[in-house]
């Protein structure tokens, strides 16, 4: 199940008054850049993808938490029945599905660790977990920016950013190139 455009931008702005930042608008333009590429992508809905980037990072309604954001996002979702956002909200910060891959804390509970290790290895990523995955490595609360410099942003907050993940990103990149047949920043800076 997935909420409306308008029921996703409804809990988007309610998370914001919960827990204000620049996460938001990192999520805004997230949705944005996802519907641009999901336009040009054959088998890609526009709108499932803007939703799903929208409410990637809705676990931040909770306040500031690293991986908690993914855990409690993922329920959130979960609990309101939109399976196909709450995948998104775990599948979006692990492109090699390893959560040793994660950049930030760790500050869950070993069994949510372990719940979303499970979650995590269960799923068969599809081209909405890529695109977002993708988006979120574009997106910066001002607008859209080359990956280098987002990931560099990454790297300076929290000291590190792993090399296959830096690799993995790129690989999205090519990918989403050769789906759309064209430049992804020709299609995203607009966004």
């Amino acid at each position: 199940m997935l909420p409306s455009k308008v029921e996703a931008e409804r809990i988007l702005m309610e998370a914001e008054q919960c827990n204000p930042g620049a996460w938001a608008n990192h999520s805004r333009v997230t949705a944005r850049c996802a519907f641009r590429i999901a336009q040009r992508c054959r088998g890609l809905n526009p709108e499932k993808a803007y939703i799903c980037g929208l409410l990637h990072d809705i676990g931040r309604r909770f306040g500031i938490r690293h991986m908690g954001h993914i855990y409690d996002g993922f329920h959130y979702m979960t609990d309101m029945g939109y399976d196909e956002v709450a995948r998104i909200c775990l599948s979006h910060s692990f492109h090699l599905k390893r959560l040793g891959e994660y950049v930030g804390d760790v500050d869950i509970e070993p069994q949510q660790v372990a719940e979303l290790a499970q979650a995590l290895q269960d799923m068969e990523f599809d081209d909405y977990d890529r695109l977002i995955q993708l988006c979120d490595s574009l997106a910066m609360a001002e607008g859209v920016v080359n990956m280098e410099e987002r990931m560099l942003d990454v790297k300076r907050r929290y000291g590190t950013y792993p090399q296959d993940k830096w690799d993995a990103n790129f690989w999205l990149r090519s990918y989403f190139e050769e789906k759309m047949g064209r430049d992804l920043y020709v299609v995203v800076k607009s966004a």
